[in-house]
């Protein structure tokens, strides 16, 4: 029995990756990610003594822009578009930060260095002025909640009709792979939507979080994030046999996602090689547009990144998906698992490598 559980497991290679490749991959996240000091902050200093200023900054403030000629108004628009995550306005006594309290760890890292400085420079917090941990979670909660919804349940919708044998009907009917994938997305897509919005609803409720920006954008940016998810859970059930791989496959895809998005660990204080990870994972880009616009009322023109990178994401994915499933659908592929699938058939189990 020992020698037979060997065997099967050395088949079961999705099973052997969560035993040898997850404790790594937990191993370097929290190794490199888990941090929540922020070492250096994107700075603007604007106002006639813009130039004397930034001379005279810690290097703790990476100073990106320089602008004697702007004011006040221009400061708090770099803030809400994100360009800096603080913005120093000279020309007064004494001196005014202003502080994105959207960027929760990178703020509460700017007030401490500003209070050292003692009276020399007045403090003022934009967007999340009492620095509320609830103010940035919520619109990160909202994206992780229909990352789960999207990857784990779609994930299991083909492998079920591949277990109940009904993926043979849909290849005989006269409809497009493309067709199949939207239609068995659908529902979920609708459920997913209604479960955004009732989070949303919730989190102003209960938490008084704010939402100052456009409700078009919002809704733009989590439809695209949705088709993301609900595209990547269908691929991950053409490449599954039976619910328990595509399960184990989803969480895989899962896991990085809450880690090193930005949504627990701040993707400004992971190291290098780790956080690239994070900008390869649309959940990043949701979070940057559910805060954007709730917290600062970001508009699209500023946001015009995180939706071009979700869009090109769906676009990959769901072509991916459909490629994968007509795939499976072709003749060839239909008749191989057709005789995998008949009593008796061990053998060709075990040539397939699939059949613990």
């Amino acid at each position: 029995m020992i020698v037979k559980e060997f065997r099967e497991l050395r088949r079961d290679r999705r099973t052997l990756a969560m035993l040898i490749a997850m404790p790594l991959l937990l191993l370097v996240i929290f190794g490199y990610a888990a941090n929540f000091h922020v070492d250096s902050v994107k700075t603007a200093v604007v106002g006639p003594q813009a130039t004397q200023v930034a001379a005279r900054l810690p290097s703790f403030f990476d100073v990106t822009v320089t602008h004697p000629l702007d004011g006040h108004a221009d400061a708090e628009q770099l803030l809400q578009d994100r360009t800096v995550n603080v913005a120093i306005v000279t020309g007064r006594a004494p001196v005014l930060a202003l502080v994105d309290g959207s960027n929760l760890f990178a703020s509460q890292s700017i007030v401490s260095v500003l209070n050292k400085e003692g009276g020399t420079v007045s403090t003022q917090i934009l967007y999340n002025p009492e620095l509320k941990t609830s103010w940035v979670m919520v619109p990160a909660i909202i994206g992780l909640i229909l990352t789960f919804i999207g990857t784990i349940v779609t994930s299991i919708g083909l492998v079920r009709e591949r277990e109940t044998g009904t993926l043979e009907q849909l290849a005989v009917m006269p409809i497009k792979p493309s067709t199949v994938i939207l239609g068995k997305i659908s529902p979920y897509f609708l459920v997913a939507s209604i479960d955004m919005g009732i989070i949303t609803g919730l989190g102003m409720l209960l938490f008084g979080v704010p939402f100052n920006g456009n409700a078009f954008v919002f809704t733009l940016g989590a439809a695209l994030f949705l088709f993301v998810v609900l595209g990547l859970g269908v691929f991950i059930s053409t490449v599954s046999q039976t619910s328990g791989q595509a399960i184990q496959t989803a969480f895989m895809f899962t896991l990085p996602q809450i880690l090193l998005s930005g949504v627990i660990f701040p993707l400004d204080s992971m190291a290098a090689g780790v956080r690239w990870i994070g900008y390869l994972l649309p959940l990043t880009y949701f979070t940057m547009i559910s805060q954007g616009v709730m917290l600062r009322g970001a508009s699209l023109a500023s946001l015009w990144l995180p939706f071009l990178v979700l869009t090109a994401m769906a676009i990959a994915v769901f072509s991916s998906a459909t490629l994968r499933f007509r795939r499976d659908l072709a003749p060839g592929r239909r008749h191989h698992r057709s005789t995998v699938a008949q009593p008796g058939a061990a053998s060709t189990v075990a040539q397939d490598g699939s059949g613990s």
